[in-house]
Parts: structure tokens; C-alpha cells; sequence
């Protein structure tokens, strides 16, 4: 396969077609940053629910910022009121954003709950709506995130998506699972296919791209113009630099030393204490600690210990000396 051609997102050229999900309490700004250091072709934030961002409460100002090399932004929203939403995306663009994505795709239980997320599949005239008064409140680009369906007996992302498109959507990506399913059994690549032969706009496939040959395969099976990664970038963020050279028909890089893990790490933990403060950075670093250490031997032990610890300095000496360990007896086995 010969390196796609660059995605065409209204205005907004995308060179390459290798997208960082949005992944709510994993792709805030210090993680976005990184994966963007390494390479990849956009970033989405978080998932920022509407009338939080017009509320400006403190969570969705932190959700909302980024830093600058990561332009041009995109930004996810999720709500089910069109006048919020459209609010919601007006501030955004007044802040700077190039996109503006819109979430039908998130199965989260309290999202579900509120109207919001995968339940709009379940009533496309609110779809409609919430689309309609996103795409008309702004002039930047509008994009979708959706699941193939509520359950395997509406699979009702193909009449979605010309509906969106019809609304002014440029471009639509489809997490090739139900809500239903939530996060099991396995992504169903073929049937984004019926989404991409159902519309004009740029059609990205999701869900289950946890290497380069699955990305590889995702499209081969999709016919899809572009993959996005989600939880196979947990604790790789250099993933997406490997699929991205392996799209391109370039030797895949190997993934980075352990020395320089460690820096990866630090730097990581150190932004996002920044970002969030002492006691809340050390709390949400953790899961990305676990992703980062795990198949080390000894990792499961490292965690449990670090997971107790809220001084940050402490967890630094502790994340220091598990990696030392490592690095000084190259001869140590890789556990699960």
C-alpha cells in the first residue's frame, strides 16, 4: 500500500491520514502533545460536554486547551440541546479550534443516559438537529464520531451519515461496533465499508488498531480514506508514528529504548502535574503508568506499590528505580 493521499477536511488538509481518538480521561493535552511529537496526523481532545464548555467550568477549560503544536485543533463536543451545542461550538471556534467534532458515538452509561453520545443513533430527528445547529453556528469545518449502531438490529450508521453530510458534516468516523458492545468482542472493519460506499465525505475507520499491520488491514476491509487509534496508544504513544510509516510504505520504527521510555514518561508526568496540580496529577497519571510498565517483570508488584503513593517527587524516585532496574539487567524477563 503507497502512502494515502492527504485527508481534505473542508478547508483543513490533513497530510496525514493517522488520527489520535478522543478518549475521555486519557488524551488530555500532555498526552495529545506527546503523540504529536512522535507523529500523527491530527488530535482530537477529550470529549467536552457542551454546556459544561458554555458553563466554562474549570474540567472543560482544561479539556479545551492544547498547545500549539497540535494545529490545527479539533474539538469534540457531546451534548443533546442544538442550542447548546451550537453555543458550545461558537466558543470554540472563538478560541481558536479548526474542527469541530461532534460525539454520537460515546456507549458510557452516563452520557447514554442524558440523551447524549451513542443514544442520539437511537433518534435521528435529535441527530438532525444537534447537526444542523453545529454546522450553522460555525465556519469551521464540522466532523462526526459515530458507532455502527445502537445494537445489531439498527445498524443505522449508513442513514446517519448521508444525513449528516446532507447537514454539512466533512467528515465521518465510524468506531465499527454497537453500542451495545461497549468495548467487547471485536471491531467489525468490513462494515464501515457500507458507510463509506453511503457518502462523498472522507469516512475513518476505528476501533480495535492496535498495530500497524491492524491499520493496514482496517482499511484493506473498510475501504476507509484514514484509521484513527484509540486504546492501542495506551502507554504507546509512539503507535501512531508506526502505523503512519507503515501506511507510507517506510520501515516501521522500533519502539523506543527503555532509557528513553523513562524520559517519555517523566515528561508526560511532569505536564500534567502542571496542568492539573499535585494531587490530581499524581491520581490521574497512574492508569498511564500501568499502561507504560506493563509486560516489564515485576510491573504488576511496581504498580500496586505506586498506586498507593500520592507524593509526587516519591513516585518519580519509585518510577526511576523500576525503569534503572530494567535498564542495568537487560537480561530481565518480560512478564505479563
Amino acid at each position: 500500500m503507497t502512502s494515502l493521499p492527504p485527508l481534505q477536511i473542508g478547508p483543513v488538509r490533513i497530510d496525514n491520514p493517522v488520527i489520535l481518538a478522543p478518549m475521555t480521561g486519557v488524551t488530555d493535552r500532555p498526552f495529545r502533545t506527546l503523540v504529536k511529537r512522535f507523529g500523527c496526523g491530527l488530535t482530537v481532545t477529550e470529549m467536552i460536554a457542551s454546556e459544561a464548555m458554555v458553563r466554562e467550568t474549570r474540567q472543560s477549560v482544561q479539556k479545551a486547551s492544547w498547545d500549539p503544536s497540535e494545529e490545527p485543533v479539533s474539538m469534540q463536543l457531546a451534548g443533546c440541546e442544538p442550542r447548546v451545542m451550537a453555543e458550545a461550538a461558537r466558543l470554540n471556534e472563538q478560541l481558536g479550534a479548526a474542527i469541530i467534532d461532534i460525539n454520537m458515538g460515546c456507549p458510557v452509561k452516563k452520557i447514554v443516559n442524558g440523551h447524549a453520545g451513542s443514544h442520539l443513533m437511537r433518534d435521528l430527528d435529535l441527530a438532525a438537529k444537534l447537526i444542523d445547529s453545529t454546522v450553522k453556528a460555525v465556519s469551521i469545518p464540522v466532523t462526526l464520531k459515530m458507532r455502527m449502531g445502537w445494537c445489531h438490529q439498527s445498524l443505522n450508521a449508513p442513514e446517519l451519515a448521508r444525513i449528516a453530510e446532507d447537514l454539512g458534516v466533512r467528515m465521518i468516523t465510524v468506531h465499527g461496533r454497537t453500542r451495545n458492545q461497549l468495548y467487547s468482542g471485536t471491531a467489525d472493519w468490513a462494515f464501515v465499508a457500507q458507510v463509506k460506499q453511503a457518502v462523498s465525505v472522507p469516512v475513518i475507520v476505528n476501533g480495535d488498531i492496535n498495530s500497524p499491520a491492524d491499520a493496514r488491514e482496517a482499511l484493506r476491509q473498510s475501504g476507509a480514506d484514514g484509521v484513527m487509534v484509540g486504546r492501542g496508544a495506551y502507554g504507546r504513544p509512539w503507535l501512531l508514528r508506526q502505523v503512519m510509516a507503515n501506511l507510507a510504505g517506510e520501515p516501521v520504527p522500533d519502539a523506543p529504548s527503555l532509557p528513553e521510555q523513562l524520559d517519555i514518561i517523566q515528561t508526560q508526568y511532569q505536564e500534567m502535574l502542571e496542568l492539573y496540580g499535585p494531587h490530581s496529577g499524581v491520581a490521574l497519571a497512574r492508569k498511564h503508568l500501568g499502561w507504560y510498565t506493563k509486560g516489564l517483570k515485576g510491573s504488576a508488584e511496581f504498580r500496586n506499590q505506586v498506586n498507593m503513593i500520592a507524593d509526587p517527587v516519591q513516585v518519580l524516585a519509585m518510577l526511576r528505580d523500576f525503569y534503572h532496574r530494567h535498564i542495568d539487567e537487560p537480561g530481565l524477563a518480560a512478564a505479563a
